[in-house]
């Protein structure tokens, strides 16, 4: 399985606008996104690109992984991220997500809670990556995310 992992940042008039925009440059916004939670099958591999649909896919469904965060204070930042781990024969792994004020606390916290992860697994992770994004508030509402989008699945 590929999993496309890509960052959005957006600004709107609501931070509801924000999220979408954000959402639209992540190249996720014709999406009805289905958070799922930190697992990754095995045999998966990990691309740090946008998640490239078909126009006819407008309104499927998409599973993903996703940190975000809002702003709505000048001179604020938004931060998110996600952290990962794969084991190196069967590539099962790890997600986790994270979002803060700072991208110290983000990164700090990724690391936390992956490790804590891991810890409790009975498997041999590689190493750790993380990808970490955030966007200044200047005069209207932001957004940041970080998105895995693993699958999309139509209605029908």
């Amino acid at each position: 399985m590929k999993i496309y992992l890509t960052v959005g940042r957006g600004a709107g008039p609501t931070p509801l606008a924000a999220f979408d925009n954000a959402m639209y440059d992540a190249h996720v916004g014709n999406y009805n996104l289905i958070h799922l939670s930190s697992v990754i099958p095995p045999y998966s591999t990990i691309l740090r690109e946008p998640f490239v649909g078909e126009p006819k896919d407008y309104g499927d469904r998409l599973y993903v992984v996703l940190a975000s965060q809002t702003e709505t204070v000048p001179g604020k930042w938004a931060w998110a991220g996600l952290a990962w781990t794969q084991e190196p024969n069967t590539l099962r792994g790890l997600f986790v997500e994270q979002h803060g004020s700072s991208e110290e606390e983000v990164r700090r916290n990724l690391d936390l809670t992956i490790r804590s992860l891991m810890q409790r697994r009975p498997y041999d992770y590689g190493e750790i990556h993380m990808e970490v994004a955030g966007v200044e508030c200047q005069d209207v509402p932001v957004c940041v995310m970080v998105v895995a989008a693993y699958k999309s699945l139509g209605w029908h």
